[in-house]
């Protein structure tokens, strides 16, 4: 299989994958996106001859960007552009689940400060404001008190970039200390992890500790609904457990996976990945 790995950073995640394409004798095309241009109507010559691209760009804007030039010069990609524009926009990804009947967690969206209030107010306290893109926890705030909705309203208008214009006000969903991460295949588990800590951010990003969870037939059905629900791929989808089951709050489509191949030492997370990734291209190594 001759793979294009796409790329902007190359952390530990993009090393166990990259370690385990050569091991099996693949021919990897590394390409830095920041370094080629993506030119409407003329493909670059890095992206030439290639079984099956593998979209591992961490910024949301440059991932959406590259699996549409990829699709654009017909160039076969994972993630695609449909799944990844819907996963790296919270809202997008909000209708999505709720369009496919997943449990999610109760959301209104605004788009100025008196009606992002107003939604607060309804909601109650606490609730959750989160930006629309984003990752890894960073800029959620849990709102405790009508002062505090106030503060950070005020400090999102002065920001005032687009994103900080559409308020994603959430249900704070109390979940027993941890959530709940599944990477999956077009719909099939390949492993999970819960993520505990006592801060109500539980992302392994910020110091949540990893263990290994053990998938039932209700949450493979979840993860099945949600990675239809988006367009399918290589996805980590995100849950809660509450009193009434599961609530699915976010798929990702460039999830890390490093701290999930810690947490379950019996299952070979890189490698599993790239068995995927063989019978997506139709090429052995």
């Amino acid at each position: 299989m001759r793979l294009g790995f796409l790329y902007s950073r190359i952390r530990k995640d993009e090393t166990l994958l990259l370690d385990e394409l050569r091991a099996r004798g693949h021919d990897v095309a590394k390409v830095d996106v920041r370094d080629p241009g993506f030119s409407i109507g003329e493909r670059p010559p890095e992206l030439d001859g290639l079984d099956l691209a593998l979209n591992r760009c961490q910024e949301s804007s440059r991932a959406r960007y590259v699996s549409a030039f990829c699709e654009h010069y017909d160039v076969p990609v994972v993630n695609g552009k449909a799944t990844t524009a819907t996963c790296a926009d919270k809202v997008r990804g909000s209708l999505a689940l709720d369009d496919a009947g997943v449990p999610t967690p109760r959301t209104e969206v605004t788009f100025d400060v008196e009606s992002a209030l107003a939604s607060i107010e309804e909601f109650g306290y606490p609730c959750v404001l989160k930006p629309v893109t984003g990752s890894w926890g960073r800029l959620m705030a849990k709102i405790d008190t009508r002062d505090a909705a106030e503060a950070i309203l005020e400090h999102k208008q002065t920001l005032g970039s687009y994103e900080h214009s559409v308020f994603y006000v959430q249900e704070f969903v109390e979940k027993p200390g941890r959530d709940v991460r599944v990477l999956s295949a077009d719909g099939e588990p390949i492993a999970a992890m819960t993520r505990s800590a006592d801060h109500w951010i539980t992302n392994a990003a910020r110091g949540g500790e990893a263990a290994a969870f053990d998938v039932d037939e209700t949450v493979r059905g979840l993860v099945e609904r949600a990675s239809d629900a988006v367009g399918g791929g290589l996805l980590g989808v995100d849950m809660m457990e509450t009193g009434e089951g599961y609530t699915v709050h976010e798929v990702n489509a460039t999830c890390e996976f490093k701290a999930l191949n810690d947490a379950v030492p019996e299952v070979d997370v890189p490698a599993r990945i790239v068995d995927w990734l063989e019978a997506k291209s139709g090429v052995a190594a």
